[in-house]
């Protein structure tokens, strides 16, 4: 089939997503496995290969993304109902003094941020942010925006989210320098969002009278956010949890170790000799289901039984986890049939042939492609999956080095990054929690997602010049 038809049937297939999920609110899932079915039979691929192709696109995706989302789920919620987000968060206020509050949650949020999804990370800290805020006699905004904008920014480039995990598994990306080169660049981008968001910050803004209500009664017992708990636990849990939280130090054990631990395999590739054992030990040491596997056996423990619940308890507390995460890891395995369909019919290779003659390089497109992905559709998951799919075989005929596919990979997160607006559920968790209007809303959480975007995206083209410069 000609170049330019297979391409015409990738955009209307993309165009039929976005009017499906957007106009007509039907389920992401439902949405990528109908376009995609759709999609392999106007581009030809004969009937019998279609379910095949539907078959192994999910379950090549899944067999790298569900258990990794899964584990990182069930860590997140240890962390979360055990109270360490509030001790994670008070500790660095401690350490960087009352005057910095903002630095410092922004620093804790960080931190947070690996194991723990953005939405549900942005509401655990939301009691601390409204502590500090009415503390300081200051709007909720000027401490809520770096804090969700480091979150964003950790959740689209850093595994285990599910995103990311997604996109490595379509381009065969490596985990450990994705999390290298994510976290590396995050560090410089949550500094600009302190910056950025306090610039922001420099005219008032109203609060939306039903946030008003709800923080002016906060720390007289009858808030919604002190008296709501998260989904899936009851409230005496998430409050005895609070009582007896677990110290820093441990929280911050459990958040780094796997990250070191994958690290190790990672620079253990580079540097020990092949097919020896301690290559073979590092290798396995820093497979991230590895990592993650010891990083909830010790949660297991010293957030759990160790404190005083039982088994039982917290056994539900981790399986509680896995029920909102099912969504996510379904709309990431369809993700990956879109893309799996994309290549197969042909459309991924014409797209390559495009770039090609187009001259842009293929770490641009991919920023600009999710950029447009996030902007119509609003779910950085998606945007990041679907660009994965439809630059998976420029990535795998381009010859590019694990190094460089990583950075690839990264470029696409911070491309779906920015633009959160309306149609993003991001969006209105902060601007509800805030109290920001629509418009308000727009001309700040939108604006400074944009700018780190924009901001990741170069750091991140820098890291691949130097990259190729190198030769490595």
């Amino acid at each position: 089939m000609n170049a330019l038809v297979l391409l015409a049937i990738a955009v209307a297939g993309v165009a039929l997503l976005l009017v499906a999920v957007i106009k007509f609110k039907i389920p992401a899932f439902l949405a990528l496995l109908v376009v995609s079915v759709g999609v392999a039979l106007v581009a030809g691929i004969p009937l019998p290969d279609i379910i095949k192709t539907v078959t192994e696109g999910m379950g090549g995706t899944l067999g790298s993304v569900a258990i990794l989302v899964g584990l990182g789920a069930m860590l997140g919620k240890m962390i979360e109902i055990s109270g360490g987000a509030q001790s994670l968060a008070g500790k660095f206020t401690q350490l960087l003094g009352p005057r910095r509050v903002i630095a410092a949650l922004t620093a804790a949020a960080f931190l947070l941020a690996i194991p723990v999804f953005f939405d549900v990370g942005f509401i655990i800290l939301l009691p601390i942010i409204y502590g500090f805020s009415k503390a300081a006699g200051v709007n909720p905004i000027k401490i809520g925006l770096p804090v969700g904008a480091i979150m964003l920014a950790i959740h689209v480039v850093v595994p285990p989210h599910p995103g990311v995990v997604g996109g490595a598994g379509i381009l065969k990306a490596d985990i450990g320098w994705t999390t290298i080169f994510g976290l590396l660049i995050c560090i410089p981008v949550g500094v600009l969002g302190y910056f950025v968001a306090k610039k922001l910050n420099r005219r008032e803004y109203g609060m939306l009278s039903a946030t008003a209500e709800q923080f002016r009664l906060f720390g007289t017992g009858k808030s919604e956010v002190e008296q709501g708990s998260p989904a899936g636990t009851s409230k005496t849990s998430v409050l005895t949890a609070v009582k007896t939280a677990p110290s820093p130090s441990m929280i911050i054990t459990l958040i780094v170790l796997p990250i070191l631990m994958i690290m190790v395999g990672t620079v253990g590739a580079v540097i020990l000799p092949k097919d020896s054992f301690a290559s073979q030990l590092a290798a396995f040491v820093g497979a991230p289901l590895i990592a993650l596997l010891t990083a909830l056996g010790l949660a297991y423990y010293f957030l759990g039984i160790r404190r005083g619940w039982s088994s039982q308890h917290t056994g539900e507390v981790m399986d509680s986890a896995l029920a909102p995460t099912a969504i996510v890891i379904l709309v990431t395995g369809a993700g990956g049939v879109f893309g799996k369909v994309l290549t197969v019919s042909g459309i991924g290779k014409a797209l390559a042939e495009g770039l090609q003659s187009a001259g842009l390089p293929v770490i641009l497109m991919a920023f600009i492609l999710a950029a447009i992905l996030r902007a119509s559709q609003g779910s950085a998951t998606v945007a990041i999956i679907t660009t994965a799919g439809l630059l998976a075989a420029t990535v795998a005929d381009g010859g590019y080095s694990p190094v460089q596919t990583a950075l690839i990979l990264v470029s696409i997160g911070f491309g779906a990054f920015g633009l959160s607006h309306v149609n993003d559920s991001g969006f209105w968790i902060v601007t509800r929690y805030l109290g920001l209007t629509v418009s308000d809303g727009l001309k700040t959480w939108t604006v400074l997602t944009t700018v780190l975007g924009v901001a990741g995206f170069l750091l991140t083209f820098v890291a691949w010049i130097l990259v190729g410069g190198l030769g490595i």
